[in-house]
């Protein structure tokens, strides 16, 4: 969608948006810089009609489309290009696809900065495509702690979440709460294989122990034997690396396995909303898992899901409100650059401590360009205390930005 929409008021977009560094005066010639055909371009990359479509997909381009409108309804005049395009394509989960896709669109559409990216192979092969091309690459859905690691560059940065965050918050809760032997279950391709690393040493570092691990093919719908081979085990917690729509119809299937009647519990390593709107809470009911973001938060959050819900009938992931960020962040540090040059709006991002909507005491760290920010870990609500329908999260504590992630001196990065 490449429609501008009339945003209400001017105070609903400063209410949600409080920059506290990096911000550049005003006006067309700000900072002395050009825009390349006197544009600017944010493409979107993801899967937009597998597996992971719902987590992500179509409707982030309408987050970014927001974003945009934001933008131009805070600075008006004083906006330092006023071009802006939203572009996109569907990468199909594929890493081969995904570099084709990123050459595609930073040379044949004019991309100045590529977003969200899911599926963790797909988005280090458009890492590389930044790298060589000297393109800013914001990654949004992928989890793999490599795009700030061992593979970091220049112009990738990492938004939202990663495996580190993610096992950190629910392997080490379940872990100290007495789930001590494990098994995982996992998609074998870069996302899981990083997931299982990540949580193998999460759950050592609570106390606890990988008693075994078992890949599945990415993307599957036929998890029943993968499943009786890590209960046959007999583990106190089979842990799911899944996400999307492997993750729904592997629940589906432990659920009528009869594992839980036999004391074998169910951890979720990475959950979205969506998969619970999809399965219902039922499913889900008591599940723990660690989450990046929750429409229903507080205030600032539901007022952002409910323009969100007015555009696409649903309530926003973390990954919808994460690719909204991310967009409004780069637009920003063009403003404050004057220029969509990669390397100035590289400057401007690089520290930069940011407020808004998504980020919570949010940083974009310039030792590894992991941004950090504010988590949470949440509890499946049970049927009798949903009120509204997506209100499905207990928010049970706010893991702080500094603890959430891993810290840059461990992340073996080198730019």
């Amino acid at each position: 969608m490449n429609k501008r929409r009339t945003v209400a008021t001017a105070s609903m977009v400063m209410a949600g948006v409080l920059v506290t560094a990096g911000c550049g005066a005003g006006g067309p010639s700000a900072g002395g810089g050009d825009f390349t055909d006197d544009k600017v371009v944010l493409a979107l990359l993801n899967d937009a009609s597998g597996v992971y479509k719902d987590v992500s997909g179509p409707n982030s381009k309408i987050a970014i489309q927001m974003a945009i409108d934001d933008y131009q309804e805070k600075y008006g005049d004083e906006a330092v290009v006023d071009d802006i395009e939203v572009t996109s394509a569907d990468h199909q989960n594929e890493p081969d696809i995904a570099n084709t896709k990123a050459q595609e669109l930073y040379d044949r559409e004019g991309a100045d900065v590529i977003l969200d990216v899911p599926t963790s192979s797909a988005a280090l092969a458009v890492a590389t495509q930044a790298k060589n091309k000297k393109k800013l690459y914001m990654n949004v859905g992928a989890a793999t702690t490599e795009l700030t690691g061992a593979q970091c560059n220049k112009y990738t940065f990492h938004y939202a979440y990663d495996t580190w965050m993610l096992a950190n918050g629910t392997g080490t809760v379940v872990t100290e709460d007495g789930g001590k032997n494990w098994q995982l279950i996992y998609p074998d391709y870069a996302f899981g294989q990083d997931m299982v690393k990540s949580f193998t040493g999460a759950i050592e570092a609570g106390g606890g122990k990988v008693a075994g691990t078992i890949a599945t093919p990415f993307p599957n719908d036929n998890f029943a034997t993968y499943i009786t081979k890590a209960g046959a085990a007999k583990p106190q917690v089979i842990g799911t690396m899944h996400a999307g729509g492997d993750l729904i119809n592997l629940v589906k299937q432990y659920n009528e396995s009869g594992l839980k009647d036999q004391g074998i519990d169910l951890a979720v390593g990475l959950m979205f909303i969506s998969d619970i709107h999809s399965l219902g809470v039922e499913a889900f009911e008591g599940t723990i898992f660690t989450d990046a973001w929750y429409w229903n938060l507080d205030e600032k959050s539901r007022e952002w899901a409910d323009r969100f819900m007015e555009e696409t009938g649903d309530r926003p992931t973390y990954a919808h409100a994460g690719n909204y960020s991310a967009a409004l962040q780069y637009l920003e540090a063009v403003q404050a650059a004057g220029t969509d040059d990669a390397d100035k709006v590289v400057e401007e991002l690089e520290g930069k401590k940011v407020e808004d909507m998504f980020l919570r005491n949010g940083e974009i760290r310039a030792e590894d360009h992991r941004v950090i920010h504010d988590v949470y870990l949440a509890r499946v609500k049970g049927p009798a205390d949903v009120k509204e329908d997506w209100d499905y999260e207990e928010i049970i504590k706010t893991i702080p930005a500094e603890e959430a992630f891993r810290p840059a001196s461990e992340s073996g990065c080198s730019m």
